[in-house]
């Protein structure tokens, strides 16, 4: 959130980034990163503009009939009405001609996640005497980036999270083997109660729990309508995320096999475990040695190990998602170079998930998820008792 406190060091961050300014721009809530820096209130059906500038105050481009959302803005700060669309017009050109202007825009919609500008404001923009560029960075280190507290909070939630996500096996596996086997929504059910009992809350939807050829689709979710039991033999993956109120989300995938897996399931397995260290190594590595990588570049060390292993038409998704103050998916950098074209560094403060995964359809889908935080010249990845080995119970 942008405030007198917090102006300082995204200034700094401005000056590094070498441009003029940032140009938040907003109109119905079409660009979350904008509203949610501003953290306006009440009635917004206008657009908007606000300027932060690398030297300076603030200054807002608002409109005349909605004043009221900008009764927190500090008085220090700078403000001009307008009506028409002429007068705002004018007043952008004011503020922006002859700058270089940050933006929330990715060049040729590479990275959707941050593409939240309008192909009709950026020309506007562009008309009015700037030059555009895109605003990654600046939402990775000022918008996407955790504090401590944020990174105490996730590491709270993340050994909660790890500790019932191994009880949860054992439920199953005892079940199993008794005359009343839990069905997946049953598991599902009692995760959902043990989040509650632990004061974490979660979105409306999930944890995933998925027993065999049910988790080769990455989006399954268990049904009371179609209730699938889990027995001896099955492969089972439990995907689980939750967080303390207002805290940061922990996210995790584990898998486990109820008695000896087969030996494809191990082979599976060992793929994706091995994709997935890949990756921490590639990442631990580079921060250590002061040298940033992309989170597109982390996905590729994974996709390798599965493409050498003979299993990459089955990685049809990302290696991971960013994890943000505000979002479990949130618009900081994504590890991704499949479904697009994530160049953003993974710099210190961001968070995201390491999830790789191997669906074969009608037959068994594994994946596994730890999550990393970039720091100082150093990654904490959680939870520290990650999975090593697929677990047999």
């Amino acid at each position: 959130m942008l405030t007198p406190e917090s102006l300082p060091r995204l200034q700094e961050l401005l000056r590094r980034a070498h441009v003029d300014g940032w140009l938040l721009f907003d109109f119905h809530g079409v660009n979350p990163i904008a509203s949610g820096i501003l953290a306006l209130e009440g009635m917004r059906t206008r657009r908007i503009f606000a300027w932060i500038p690398a030297e300076g105050v603030p200054h807002a481009i608002t409109h005349a009939i909605e004043q009221a959302p900008w009764e927190k803005w500090p008085a220090e700060w700078t403000r001009e009405q307008y009506s028409s669309w002429r007068s705002l017009e004018t007043a952008l050109s004011h503020v922006v001609r002859g700058k270089k202007v940050a933006m929330e825009y990715s060049p040729g919609g590479a990275m959707p996640y941050l593409d939240r500008t309008p192909a009709g404001t950026l020309e506007m923009v562009r008309a009015a005497g700037a030059e555009v560029v895109s605003s990654g960075d600046l939402v990775s280190g000022f918008f996407a980036a955790l504090t401590p507290e944020h990174i105490a909070s996730h590491e709270r939630a993340a050994k909660i999270v790890s500790r019932i996500a191994r009880e949860a096996f054992q439920r199953a596996a005892e079940r199993a083997r008794g005359d009343d086997p839990l069905t997946e929504h049953e598991l599902q059910a009692w995760i959902i109660s043990e989040f509650e009992r632990e004061g974490l809350e979660r979105p409306d939807h999930g944890p995933d729990v998925a027993v065999g050829a049910n988790a080769a689709n990455p989006h399954y979710e268990p049904s009371a309508d179609r209730p699938v039991q889990i027995r001896p033999g099955n492969t089972l993956l439990i995907d689980l995320w939750a967080r303390e109120p207002h805290g940061i989300f922990a996210d995790q995938t584990w898998m486990a096999s109820i008695g000896e897996p087969s030996a494809r399931a191990v082979e599976v397995w060992n793929a994706v475990r091995d994709a997935r260290d890949a990756a921490i190594a590639l990442l631990v590595e580079r921060i250590e040695d002061g040298h940033p990588l992309s989170g597109g570049e982390l996905d590729d060390a994974a996709r390798d190990v599965i493409d050498e292993r003979g299993f990459g038409e089955h990685f049809t998704h990302r290696t991971g998602h960013s994890i943000d103050p505000r979002a479990l998916h949130g618009s900081g950098p994504h590890l991704d170079n499949l479904e697009t074209r994530e160049q953003r560094r993974l710099i210190p403060g961001v968070a995201f998930s390491i999830e790789p995964g191997i669906y074969l359809p009608g037959e068994i889908g594994v994946r596994s998820e730890v999550n990393a935080v970039v720091l100082d010249g150093r990654v904490l990845i959680t939870p520290s008792d990650y999975q090593r080995d697929l677990l047999v119970l």
